[in-house]
């Protein structure tokens, strides 16, 4: 299977179907994930409402470009992730770092970047899509209430550990991210967050049995595990 997807593959996060895994998620759903779109040719970008309020901004209150982008990256990390646009811009590759931002209220985040490149109707890759996971130490404050209810769902906690463990180790992030970025992954692609862990996990094990592990391989398998658990 390709590693590069359509430029309608990532959308805004939607309920699930199941009217039970809607409640759930409503529940679980994260505060500290949202997508992005960037596009090579006019190096336009797209935001989630998320992503806008990760930088400080309401929803629809600034047009996102490459300008305004590097003006909230730390000023440690802004030549580096500067270095890495242009880059990708030339080489049509996918965006994925990890650095700090200063969101309006000079509030300093960690943000891991993850994402794809992404395909016209020609199959071309046009643009990078992916999504931020703020993973900032004081930034999770609902995550005991998550965890509490994810030990009482008994028959999803062993898969869902398990991908958790996983991305711990792939992506250095701390339990309460790893879940985080689960639980967002669930409700944007409308996959039952027990189905998409497995179907994660199972990529992911795959990946690692290989003599030469690129962290490349973890993101795509994030970013389509879907269409597999589909």
């Amino acid at each position: 299977m390709s590693r590069l997807q359509r430029a309608d593959d990532l959308a805004a996060p939607r309920n699930a179907d199941d009217p039970g895994d809607a409640a759930e998620l409503a529940t679980l759903s994260p505060q500290g994930v949202g997508w992005f779109r960037f596009y090579f040719d006019d190096r336009r970008w797209e935001w989630s409402e998320q992503v806008q309020r990760l930088h400080g901004y309401e929803p629809g209150a600034v047009t996102p470009t490459t300008e305004l982008v590097l003006s909230h990256k730390h000023p440690e990390d802004r030549d580096r992730v500067a270095a890495a646009i242009d880059a990708i811009t030339h080489t049509r590759g996918a965006l994925c770092s990890r650095h700090r931002i200063v969101d309006t209220g000079g509030v300093v985040r960690w943000v891991v970047v993850i994402g794809d490149q992404f395909l016209d109707s020609r199959g071309e890759a046009i643009g990078t899509h992916g999504f931020y996971l703020d993973v900032t130490p004081a930034h999770h404050s609902r995550e005991a209430t998550i965890t509490a209810r994810l030990g009482e769902i008994a028959d999803k906690r062993a898969p869902i550990e398990h991908v958790k463990g996983m991305l711990m180790l792939v992506y250095d992030l701390d339990e309460k991210a790893a879940f985080n970025l689960l639980s967002w992954l669930s409700q944007k692609n409308n996959v039952k967050l027990r189905v998409l862990a497995e179907q994660i996990g199972v990529t992911l094990r795959s990946a690692a049995a290989s003599a030469m592990v690129d962290r490349s391989i973890f993101d795509h398998a994030l970013m389509t595990a879907q269409r597999r658990a589909d």
